[in-house]
């Protein structure tokens, strides 16, 4: 088991779940609905990969260099796919302009398209037992 899988993917299950909550009662009414779904987007995506991560922590496929390597592209894809979105689909409640981080949320999801890579190469390395 690793430790630091299984507490990063708890974590961004923790607050994939209170985001969610607090934008199905708290933001809905002030936000499109097209800032509604892009909301939803970010917290599955955000979801899918806190239970990759819990799953990842409870393996030991992946060579160690590598559990590094995906561990960190699923850290920081998260952080930059849904956390981009987060905050662009609630860019007209603030003052702030996040239009201008709009390149963040691709190149998060290239991390994450690259991990999953990474992953299905290893798996592709796996010798028959």
């Amino acid at each position: 088991m690793d430790k630091k899988f299984l507490i990063a993917g708890t974590c961004f299950g923790l607050l994939g779940v209170i985001i969610g909550a607090f934008a199905t009662h708290g933001l809905q009414p002030l936000l499109t609905d097209a800032s509604i779904k892009s909301f939803e987007t970010a917290v599955k995506y955000q979801m899918y990969h806190s239970l990759l991560l819990l799953l990842l922590g409870s393996t030991n496929f992946l060579a160690p260099k590598l559990r590094d390597v995906i561990f960190y592209l699923f850290v920081f894809g998260i952080i930059f796919f849904s956390g981009s979105i987060y905050l662009l689909a609630t860019n007209n409640l603030t003052d702030l302009d996040f239009k201008s981080i709009a390149l963040v949320t691709p190149f998060g999801g290239s991390l994450l398209i690259i991990g999953w890579i990474l992953i299905l190469v290893s798996v592709f390395k796996l010798k028959k037992e």
